[in-house]
């Protein structure tokens, strides 16, 4: 009897000490696909940030707008030959509205100027804007949407008074289309002149007008006024005050773009 005790005991110990190690080989075994699994996890929130790094300049708004600028300038210039709408107006709304070509509206229906159906004849699609399923215009090319954009402006009593406008008066026309109900945003007309003078759309306008580009190199330097930037000045809008050109300022003044902030002060002709 004593003997089968102590035979049960060393069988129970040798049971005890076999679970054991099967415990810690099975522990170990985990640490180690643990570890494996943190090393080949290693670097990849790194990977991932680089390859976002390198994809998103390139499909970012401004690339987009590039792209659409160099896609859609050509048009842009004939609608001005043709209806006197300065291209650089033409452009900056039509990137505006249509999210630089991105927009569903433009994707689904090639309108690339959110105009409603009104009177319009063509095919449709019903698109949500200030009410539900409203309805605009749909075009078989983005061409024919720039052709009756052109002839939406130059048709309605309306927007008259902007064709009295000079031709390279885009500041004036950005202020003229808000004014005459084209859109209801106040901001509308800063965000035209903005994509303008940030993207330097104003050149579309002056090839057409057969404006030639000075040779600032050979132009001798002339005593100059100094202009102390205000609240709502614009490089445009400066260089009207002092019958100059954009251009000439920047050259001046060693601007490479066309912010320009309050209180500073630029050499002007």
């Amino acid at each position: 009897m004593k003997l089968n005790r102590i035979l049960l005991l060393l069988i129970v110990a040798v049971f005890a000490v076999s679970c054991g190690s099967r415990k810690k080989v099975d522990t170990r075994k985990n640490d180690v696909v643990k570890s494996d699994r943190r090393e080949e996890n290693k670097n990849s929130p790194a990977e991932i940030v680089d390859d976002v790094r390198e994809e998103m300049p390139r499909n970012s708004y401004h690339y987009r707008i590039e792209d659409y600028i160099r896609d859609y300038a050509g048009i842009a210039q004939e609608e001005m030959k043709l209806y006197k709408i300065p291209a650089s107006i033409t452009l900056a709304q039509g990137i505006l509205e249509s999210g630089a070509g991105n927009g569903q509206l433009t994707r689904q229906a090639n309108n690339h100027f959110g105009i409603k159906c009104h009177d319009w004849n063509g095919e449709k699609v019903y698109h949500d804007d200030d009410r539900k399923g409203e309805c605009f215009r749909k075009y078989k090319h983005a061409k024919y949407s720039y052709r009756d954009h052109s002839l939406f402006l130059s048709g309605r009593g309306r927007y008259s008074e902007l064709f009295e406008l000079d031709a390279d008066d885009y500041e004036g026309w950005a202020k003229g289309l808000r004014k005459a109900g084209y859109a209801t945003d106040r901001r509308y007309p800063d965000k035209l002149i903005d994509l303008i003078e940030r993207y330097e759309l104003y050149k579309f306008d002056e090839k057409i007008r057969g404006k030639s580009t000075r040779n600032y190199a050979a132009q001798p330097e002339t005593t100059s006024e100094s202009h102390v930037v205000q609240k709502g000045d614009t490089l445009y809008s400066i260089s009207k005050k002092y019958d100059t050109t954009v251009e000439d300022i920047k050259r001046r003044n060693g601007l490479n773009g066309n912010n320009i902030s309050i209180g500073q002060i630029l050499n002007v002709k």
